[in-house]
């Protein structure tokens, strides 16, 4: 699969994006900075899928963080495709599951940037759904298009076990054990990463999830748009 970094302005040329952009330029962002959380991806080789911090956190609990942030988790085995889960909170039946375009391998490579910004377009023309309730979706990466996907409407076993183990967790990152020894094997450690979005509704036509970073620190962002082209 060829290299998906490039500008993440190439190609942002949707109205609805620049919208959804605008609303954010000239303002002091730093709670949805993302240093502190994407700093953990480096944490990665040093973990096993046998981590028992992993496994403590897994347990069910009250949320650490009281507020009406949006959940969002990435995640996925490191030979395979990343996956997107969106919620409520963490104890919430996901209202929006798709496996993106791109290998996890390669999702992990675009975090080490300064921006990451990722758009799903829909090409649907009726706007009698939610923009979340579409299903086919036109994906980029700072940028550049990727490929499509199809919104879940059932999550596989796969995702199911994940939700399932991130069931208390509020925010964090690293390697769980996989549903399957010889899977894991063959496909590499299962990756995630979990954190709190700031939603942002642009108009029917458009949502933004601005991931906020636990301790305020300054560093990269993380940026998912929903926009249905016009």
């Amino acid at each position: 699969m060829p290299p998906v970094h490039s500008s993440p302005y190439f190609q942002m040329d949707n109205p609805a994006i620049l919208s959804l952009l605008r609303k954010t330029a000239g303002e002091k962002r730093s709670k949805s900075s993302s240093g502190g959380l994407l700093k953990m991806f480096k944490l990665f080789p040093m973990l096993t899928s046998g981590c028992k911090m992993v496994a403590l956190l897994g347990r069910p609990r009250k949320p650490l963080l009281k507020d009406h942030a949006t959940t969002g988790t990435l995640f996925g085995y490191r030979k395979g495709r990343v996956s997107l889960a969106i919620q409520e909170d963490p104890h919430c039946v996901p209202m929006f599951v798709i496996e993106l375009p791109i290998h996890t391998s390669a999702f992990h490579k675009e975090m080490a940037s300064d921006i990451v910004r990722i758009a799903l377009e829909s090409e649907t023309k009726t706007h009698k759904k939610k923009v979340l309730e579409e299903f086919v979706w036109a994906v980029y990466c700072n940028g550049r298009k990727i490929g499509y996907s199809i919104r879940r409407k059932q999550m596989s076993d796969d995702e199911l076990h994940v939700m399932q183990l991130l069931r208390g967790v509020s925010m964090g990152a690293g390697v769980l054990p996989s549903p399957d020894e010889k899977e894991s094997t063959a496909d590499g450690e299962l990756t995630y990463i979990r954190a709190r979005f700031e939603r942002v509704v642009g108009s029917k036509d458009s949502e933004a999830l601005y991931m906020i970073n636990p301790d305020g620190a300054p560093g990269p962002e993380l940026s998912i748009f929903f926009v249905r082209a016009h």
